[in-house]
């Protein structure tokens, strides 16, 4: 399946966009979080979605 990661600043700036494939919903989870740790973009708004379907939210 396939997942999209966006992390925006307060100005809308987009500061990541990464897409990946992963065979399940968790496997794609565990690495939006990876790479929102290793970016240090844990507290700034972001989103994981498959299909239009929202697995991460944070504002």
């Amino acid at each position: 399946m396939n997942y999209a990661l966006t992390v925006f600043a307060q100005t809308g700036e987009m500061l990541l966009n990464e897409s990946f494939t992963f065979d399940s919903d968790q496997e794609a989870i565990d690495h939006g979080r990876e790479r929102l740790q290793e970016e240090s973009y844990m507290k700034t708004t972001h989103r994981l979605v498959r299909s239009g379907e929202l697995l991460l939210f944070y504002r």
